[in-house]
């Protein structure tokens, strides 16, 4: 163990919780404590506290808890020895070391991060001076102002073949260094060493804690032979291991802006200043396993943004298949390609954020993009083709290491062969799932995949109407009964009545979903009314009580005071069993949560449904071609789907003893 419990006890006596959090949080001694707004909240009532003589703080507010360590990773999104190493700097105590080679191993890489240091300071200097005019000149057509030149530390490589190496050497570093830090090329054939960047741009990489390890240098001349260079493999840098802009990037995502991978340096900076803060990019290499890794500790789906070329096609199938084996419950990728002949850069000139926001929404999951490249260009008309795509479907799921997420993946492919093959959906098609497990199964449950063949991945026509020629059919004719066909209804649905009651009995949702719940589309009016009246209540102080059936009482009370009474009945009458547990007052958070979440994505699934059903029937009006018919029966299976899967919600509630108490 690196750091034992006396080293940690003794920063915990060095650092009193008030002095940490005071860096971040305005507190005002009250009484023992020490009292300030939530760094976590929005609040305008103080319901954070420190306790020095505890060692802890506690936020009513959110219902986190913690010591200096817990503070540091929560605000600044770090790791546990992260947040010791700063803790300790701030404190002024070293660290120990474990071994004395430990020890020299760790002074010889702080020797590095300095010699790399005046290097950086060596290009921004010479970016800036008489010489680097050519290099700025660039940085202009580039779009790329003085002002984000500085935020990037961009820098310039003079031409000349020592200039590096003599600056250096005059401040004491000696050549034997600078060949370790991967600023000069030697070698047993090369007589002199010499600096391995002339006449290039340079970016900086730096490592989580923002100190320069590595450097890209973008060549200003044609005829180079390589356009863009890197720092070779150092003590300090691993290629594979690394992102451009990872420090900045963490801390946004930790803040809660999109993680988003591109593919150059100057697409990082472009997304950057245009909004997007957490984005990366590979080093000159594509996606590595410990990249994604990377990724996935600072986002559960990171969007992997490609140029919309062949080659960006290339691209996001590769790194689909890199993600595969590495799935777990939640940690995913998501994709969007730009539109074709553009990159980031070109795309925030031409149209600003707007138009990267139009591109990142967009963006589709893993299982859609994996289905297009097997479709795409496809002719399915025989039974030889489409059990040939059967087995190759089920060779990308059998790739799925995690047993419950290859479960659902088998699940989600079974249901897009089912759909576009099974000669009669209406009677049930496949009868079981293509990828049984040796041990059986049950049928698997219907999910919902786009149309097949749509979107950036794969063209729109082609594939659907081979799936679709001859007898086999896309849906039944008997959906068109369906309740969720009917758009809005007289009555509140129950779904919008569940939403309603699960924010009445847990007000404390409000706290991370208020922005979610304002922005949810409710079709009944009296729906509206009452979200309305609910936020109202919010901002009074029932939400600081720690007592969870307390606040839902004092929201009720507020609500009855507000003349909300008959449609609180019409509420509770819409909602015609109690089994879904998580509404009800005294079910546990995570019960809550995972309901609410549900409840949330069917809703927004349903309306977002909604609008395409109108979309194709328009387009189908206009055109009634087979793959617009196509198009439209697809929508109407997966709405019918999203209606069957509403039932799923009634399952959670083990957590608050549902289960225990119905056996």
């Amino acid at each position: 163990m690196r750091f034992t419990p006396h080293f940690l006890d003794e920063l915990r006596a060095r650092l009193p919780v008030s002095d940490v959090v005071g860096k971040r949080v305005r507190l005002k001694k009250a009484g023992k404590e020490w009292k300030g707004l939530s760094p976590f909240q929005q609040e305008k009532t103080p319901s954070f506290t420190v306790n020095d003589q505890k060692g802890f703080y506690h936020d009513f507010s959110s219902g986190k808890h913690g010591n200096i360590f817990d503070f540091v990773m929560e605000t600044e999104g770090v790791s546990f020895p992260e947040a010791v190493e700063r803790l300790a700097a701030m404190a002024g105590m070293p660290l120990p070391a474990v071994t004395p080679d430990a020890a020299r191993h760790e002074q010889r890489r702080k020797t590095l991060h300095d010699v790399m240091e005046l290097a950086a300071k060596f290009f921004v200097d010479t970016l800036a001076s008489r010489n680097g005019a050519k290099a700025r000149g660039y940085l202009a057509d580039r779009a790329i102002s003085p002002a984000t030149q500085l935020q990037f530390r961009l820098g310039y490589a003079p031409p000349e073949r020592f200039a590096l190496k003599e600056h250096l050497g005059g401040q004491g570093i000696s050549t034997e260094d600078m060949v370790e830090a991967g600023l000069l090329v030697a070698g047993d054939d090369i007589p002199v060493p010499y600096d391995r960047f002339r006449d290039r741009v340079m970016f900086p990489i730096t490592d989580l804690r923002g100190r320069v390890i590595a450097f890209g240098g973008r060549a200003l001349e044609k005829d180079v032979p390589a356009k863009y260079l890197n720092s070779p493999e150092t003590p300090l840098f691993h290629k594979g291991d690394n992102l451009y802009n990872l420090a900045t990037a963490r801390q946004a995502a930790h803040d809660g802006a999109a993680l988003i991978v591109v593919e150059g340096y100057v697409d990082v900076i472009a997304m950057v200043t245009s909004g997007f803060a957490g984005a990366v990019a590979p080093l000159g290499t594509a996606l590595t396993e410990n990249q994604l890794a990377l990724l996935w500790k600072m986002a559960d789906e990171p969007i992997l943004c490609f140029d919309g070329d062949r080659a960006g096609h290339k691209a996001a199938y590769r790194a689909a298949d890199l993600a595969l084996p590495h799935l777990k419950p939640g940690k995913s990728l998501r994709f969007a390609l730009l539109p074709e002949g553009q990159d980031p850069d070109d795309l925030a000139r031409s149209g600003g954020r707007g138009a990267i926001e139009e591109v990142i929404s967009a963006a589709r999951g893993l299982a859609d993009v994996l289905w297009s490249r097997e479709i795409e260009g496809g002719n399915f008309a025989t039974p030889e083709r489409r059990a040939a795509l059967e087995a190759r479907i089920g060779e990308l799921t059998n790739a799925v290491r995690d047993d419950v997420v290859r479960r659902y993946y088998r699940q989600d492919f079974a249901e897009r062969l089912q759909r576009n093959f099974a000669p009669d959906v209406g009677r049930g098609g496949y009868g079981r799932s293509p990828f049984r497990s040796p041990r059986g199964g049950e049928s698997p449950r219907r999910f919902a995949p786009r149309a097949p063949g749509g979107g950036r991945f794969g063209p729109s026509a082609g594939p659907a109407q081979g799936l679709l020629r001859g007898p086999y059919q896309a849906a039944s004719p008997q959906l068109a009964s369906s309740p969720i066909m009917h758009g809005q209804r007289s009555a509140l649905s129950r779904r919008e009545a569940l939403i309603l009651q699960i924010l009445i009995n847990h007000p404390w949702l409000l706290h991370d979903h208020l922005e979610e719940v304002a922005a949810l589309e409710l079709a009944h009016p009296e729906a509206h009314k009452l979200r309305a009246g609910i936020i109202a209540a919010f901002a009074n102080d029932h939400h600081h009580s720690p007592d969870e059936e307390e606040q839902a009482e004092k929201m009720r009370a507020d609500l009855v005071a507000s003349g909300f009474s008959q449609i609180l009945q019409r509420v509770d009458r819409a909602i015609t069993t109690q089994a879904v547990w998580a509404a009800q007052v005294g079910a546990a958070r995570e019960d809550v949560l995972s309901t609410w979440r549900q409840l949330v994505a069917l809703h927004q699934k349903t309306h977002a449904l909604l609008r395409e059903r109108k979309d194709a029937e328009q387009a189908l009006a206009e055109d009634p071609s087979e793959a617009n018919l196509a198009w439209l029966r697809d929508i109407q299976a997966r709405m019918a789907e999203a209606e069957g899967t509403e039932a799923l919600i009634e399952g959670f509630g083990e957590l608050s003893g549902r289960f225990q108490r119905s056996v």
